[in-house]
């Protein structure tokens, strides 16, 4: 006998291969919305894997089984097959939904502000951190010498 078959095998182990089996991205493209091209359908599946599915928001329209998505998908393939070049066919989509329709959005235009926030925000946030230390560092010592007055005052609450 194998030493494999000699290990014990638990329910567990069971679940949790199966769940990461099951857990590889699903490509929702129906067999009817395939091109009969080969190279169309690549072209097809690659510009279809950067728009982004507007139901779901966090899902290509060729991983998406919502209506939307194989709308967008027929889209695709609709221009492709029309003689669209890829730029042509993203330039249609993106003008009649939106830049939000794109997964990896462009850097001009007003985008340049979000690209941009994290870094400035990471820089004042740095800038802040070292003023705080540096003007803490200059700062006199808190807790200097008590008057004879709260002296007296501090032994009374003291005692109580």
């Amino acid at each position: 006998m194998s030493v494999f078959w000699q290990h014990r095998v638990t329910w567990p182990s069971c679940i949790l291969t199966a769940a990461l089996m099951l857990s590889t991205p699903v490509q929702a493209v129906q067999p009817d919305e395939v091109l009969d091209d080969p190279r169309l359908e690549e072209r097809a599946r690659d510009l279809s894997r950067g728009l982004r599915c507007l139901v779901c928001q966090n899902e290509s329209i060729d991983e998406s089984n919502a209506s939307l998505a194989r709308d967008l998908r027929l889209l695709v393939r609709e221009r492709l097959v029309s003689g669209d070049s890829d730029d042509e066919a993203l330039d249609f989509i993106v003008e009649r939904y939106g830049e939000f329709v794109l997964m990896k959005p462009t850097f001009g235009g007003s985008n340049w502000l979000l690209w941009a926030a994290g870094p400035l925000m990471l820089l004042t946030a740095g800038g802040i951190g070292a003023s705080y230390v540096r003007n803490r560092a200059s700062a006199p010592e808190a807790g200097g010498t008590l008057s004879e007055a709260e002296r007296k005052r501090l032994a009374e609450l003291m005692n109580d």
